[in-house]
């Protein structure tokens, strides 16, 4: 997968106003997901409360934000930042499907839609992240944006007509039950409550914490301008959202593979990158050197931070 040319975005709008005028509104199956989820943790999380149960949360939630998220739906099938066997690919995504928050071809078009929003000089708050703290919350979790016009999100054939994420976007919710079953029948209940339940719900407020933070509160290396927003570094996060928190590199080098890319900026995903380019399972590794110059990045000052070696 090639990422498209960001001068040839996957989004296609006729009007700078297409992305400012819209309304949020309440969207009942995707609150009901989470509020499900988030009721059944917090209660059999007490019913169920063990040392056991809360490993499991720990370890699951860790291996579907490093395979799943990061790799899988972001530096792969969003911005392919590396290739690998298609096997190997398809494990990654469906790992991400268990993050909870959309199926790969939802999530696809929500991030893309997104990102060009914010690239412009101005978009809905909603795109932006630009309401308070809890006005936010209930946004991002319990609604969606509905614009007057919406953009179009032309996705490559390659992806579009991929019968494999097809499927996984009709079934991206059913696809909680094949982990659900093991743990039932390897532990029971607690097991399910802890390993699905308190996951699912830790992945869409993580996803949704790191959003708004990374949007309004941090560091910045880099200045995207003319744009609405500009992406942000939030340090001491960095192994807990498996890299994800340097989020002002991303904005500025968007198609690269490594995140952290200043001394002491930690980036699991990209050491797992570097593992299994070493077992020759992934390769051709996008760096920002290897991206197309953009004109409008402009580099701010910051003494004491170099950029490390690939």
């Amino acid at each position: 997968m090639q990422e498209p040319d960001r001068h040839t975005h996957r989004v296609h709008a006729t009007s700078s106003r297409d992305l400012v005028d819209g309304q949020v509104r309440y969207a009942w199956k995707k609150s009901l997901w989470f509020s499900a989820m988030a009721l059944a943790a917090l209660g059999g999380g007490v019913v169920y409360a063990s040392w056991r149960g809360l490993l499991l949360f720990a370890l699951s939630t860790a291996a579907v934000l490093l395979l799943g998220h990061s790799l899988g739906s972001h530096r792969k099938l969003i911005h392919d930042s590396f290739q690998c066997p298609a096997w190997l690919g398809y494990g990654l995504i469906w790992c991400g499907v268990l993050v909870g928050l959309a199926g790969p071809l939802g999530l696809l078009r929500q991030h893309e839609l997104r990102d060009y929003a914010q690239r412009q000089p101005d978009c809905h708050p909603y795109l932006r992240h630009g309401a308070g703290f809890w006005h936010d919350f209930w946004w991002q979790v319990h609604c969606d944006l509905v614009l007057a016009r919406e953009p179009a999100v032309v996705l490559e054939p390659r992806i579009a007509g991929d019968r494999v994420l097809a499927w996984l976007e009709r079934t991206w919710m059913l696809q909680q039950l094949p982990p659900a079953l093991l743990l039932y029948a390897w532990c029971g209940w607690g097991f399910v409550v802890w390993g699905v339940c308190a996951r699912v719900t830790a992945g869409i407020l993580g996803h949704w914490l790191i959003g708004y933070f990374a949007h309004n509160h941090g560091s910045m290396h880099h200045e995207v301008q003319g744009a609405a927003v500009q992406g942000r570094n939030i340090r001491f996060t960095s192994l807990l959202t498996m890299g994800e928190c340097w989020h002002n590199n991303h904005h500025a080098f968007p198609g690269s593979a490594r995140l952290g890319l200043y001394a002491g900026e930690w980036d699991p995903g990209w050491w797992l990158l570097c593992g299994l380019r070493r077992l020759g399972l992934v390769w051709a590794l996008r760096l920002p050197e290897d991206l197309p110059p953009r004109p409008e990045l402009k580099r701010l000052r910051d003494a004491g931070w170099r950029p490390t070696a690939a």
